[in-house]
């Protein structure tokens, strides 16, 4: 790498560690927004007439 090892894995491992946190708070933001779904779709009723 000419050198610029020192600089280059640890920006890798940022980059890893950045995007794995995404990914995490993707997952949970979307289990929370299910959740709730669920939630509003029991409170609401069921049908018309």
């Amino acid at each position: 790498m000419g050198g610029y090892a020192a600089y280059v894995w640890p920006a890798y491992g940022l980059a890893v560690v950045i995007l794995g946190g995404l990914a995490l708070a993707s997952i949970l933001s979307a289990r929370a927004a299910r959740r709730e779904l669920q939630r509003l779709q029991q409170e609401q009723p069921r049908g018309r007439g």
